[in-house]
Order: C-alpha cells, then structure tokens, then sequence
C-alpha cells in the first residue's frame, strides 16, 4: 500500500526551499513522502534527497514512492535528530536545504494502529518509532496523578489537567487503560459537559497531543536538532520548518532568534564584545500560514505554521 501524497504548504516550501538540480536536501520527516517526491524531482540530475523518519512504514512507502528516482535518494530509519551523525557516515559535510514537518501524516492518524487518534479504538501505543520502549500505556497506567497532570498541563496546555489526572487514576485502579477509546471516554467524562460543549474540538485532544510528545520526547528532540542547524547547512542553504502546535512553533522561533541576534552585549555598548556572530537570518518576519484555499481541501493544515530561514 502507498500512503496518500497529501502535504502541508507544497507551494510555499518548494519556493521557500530554494530548489534546483544538483542540490543535496534533507527531509527529516518522510511521512507520505508527499514533500519527498515534490524536493527529488526539482534537484535531480545530480541531487541527492537525505530522507529521514522514525516511523518504519513511512521508510517502506518511500522506497516505493521515490523508485523512479533510484540513485538521487538515501533513506534513513531514525529521527530527524540523527541528521549530524548521519551526514557524518556519508561523508558529507552540509546540506543545501532541510525539511521538518512535525504533524502526523494521514496513514498514522488513519492506519497507523498505535492509538494516536481519539477517533478510533486502537492499542494506546503513540510510539512513532516502535523500537523504543515506553508507550503511552505505560504513562497513563504507571505514572503518578500529579505526573500525569504535569504533563498534560505542559506538553498539552490543558487547562483541566488536574481534574484529567484524577479520572485517569481512579478508572485504571478497576482495570489497566489498554486503548486510544477507553482514555478518550475517560477524558470526556473528566470534562464537564458546560466546558465540553463550549470547546471546538474533541476534549481529548490536547490530553492525546500530550501523551504522543511525552512518548516520543518530541520538543527535547526538537531543541536538540535546531541547535545543529547552522552546523550542517551550507551557505545560503535553507531551512524550513512546519509547526502544528505553539510549544514547536516557540521553540524554532526563539532558536532562530538565537543564531539571528545573540549578541548578549548590553544595549548601551558602542561594538559587540561577547565574540557573536550571526548565523542564521530569517527569510519571513511573521510565520507563513497555509492558504484558505488549502485549509479547504485539507482540513490538517488548519493550524499549521512554516518559518524559513537562510544560513548565512
């Protein structure tokens, strides 16, 4: 099976990306392969496409995907974090252009049989890579309440944490959570219904987008990997970055930010003394959004953001 090719902003990262045959592109997260296909055909005749994702059926879909181009990509089985080392057992030393699109493609949330979507009645795994260890099993049916509040509190910004944590505790007391129905059910029973029926979407969302981060480490990886950034582009290559949720979009803005205006020197001095020197410049001010259009015809980029930027 060949997952569906719907991307978020194809217009707006092929003009963003810069691309042209011969270039050396990284996409760190295949997913469905859908920005993978649209970078390859712009760079081959000498390219070559770096992909990366963690989730092996978007490795399998790929291989199937990219055929055609058999000799302008390399896969990787890991986490987008992984691309300095990677880059590393290739000899090769930076990239023209590197692609992060942090949403869950459409075959996890559809296919995937790991519990990411409240919709559906699947195991409670959230493991984009199942070789690593802990599930969101595990979390809901080991973690303390106050932990389990913590984490829906910070990673999903749920104002009814607290109130989720204690329903959470009290119903795996009569029997283990084992899947993504029994949690959402739990969850919107937790929630009472004046609040439920005020909000606009599911009450289990921003539990579920929790539970997926804490499993999978997502923003520690995130922090991780645009700390190398500027290590691994080539001059005036580009990065562009699709965020879904303002805790990823925080995070590449304010590292942005560091590489663009470090400088910790006060304000009042005539030259810079702290020895910074700026790396990175950003391409757009404000984050670019998808088009009404687009949101129309693919409901998932609703809440998405891109930032650009250029290697100096």
């Amino acid at each position: 099976m060949i997952f569906e090719h719907t991307s978020v902003m194809p217009d707006e990262v092929y003009g963003n990306l810069n691309l042209s045959p011969g270039k050396i592109v990284a996409d760190c997260t295949l997913g469905g392969s859908g920005h993978a296909l649209q970078i390859i055909k712009a760079i081959q005749r000498g390219g070559t496409l770096i992909g990366i994702d963690q989730d092996i059926d978007a490795i399998k879909n790929a291989e199937k995907v990219l055929k055609p181009f058999t000799g302008n990509f390399v896969l990787f089985h890991d986490n987008f974090s992984a691309l300095p080392s990677i880059l590393e057992s290739l000899n090769i030393k930076g990239v023209d252009g590197i692609l992060l699109d942090l949403g869950l493609s459409l075959h996890q949330l559809r296919n995937g049989k790991r519990g990411f979507s409240f919709q559906r009645d699947e195991p409670l795994d959230m493991r984009m890579d199942t070789r690593s260890g802990r599930t969101a099993a595990d979390i809901v049916n080991s973690f303390s309440e106050r932990e389990l509040a913590d984490i829906f509190f910070r990673y999903g910004e749920e104002r009814m944490s607290r109130r989720i944590a204690r329903q959470i505790v009290t119903a795996r007391q009569i029997k283990p959570l084992k899947t993504s129905k029994e949690l959402a059910c739990i969850v919107k029973k937790a929630v009472p219904a004046k609040i439920a029926h005020a909000m606009k979407i599911h009450p289990a969302t921003r539990v579920f987008q929790a539970l997926r981060i804490a499993v999978n480490r997502e923003l520690e990886k995130l922090e991780t990997f645009m700390d190398t950034v500027p290590d691994i582009l080539n001059r005036h290559g580009r990065l562009c970055v699709i965020s879904f949720h303002s805790l990823e979009d925080r995070i590449v803005k304010q590292k942005i930010r560091s590489f663009e205006n470090g400088c910790t020197c006060p304000r009042d001095f005539p030259e810079c003394i702290c020895g910074f020197k700026q790396s990175l410049k950003s391409i757009s001010k404000k984050p670019i959004r998808p088009t009404d259009k687009e949101i129309m015809s693919n409901p998932m980029a609703r809440s998405a953001v891109l930032r650009v930027a250029e290697r100096l």
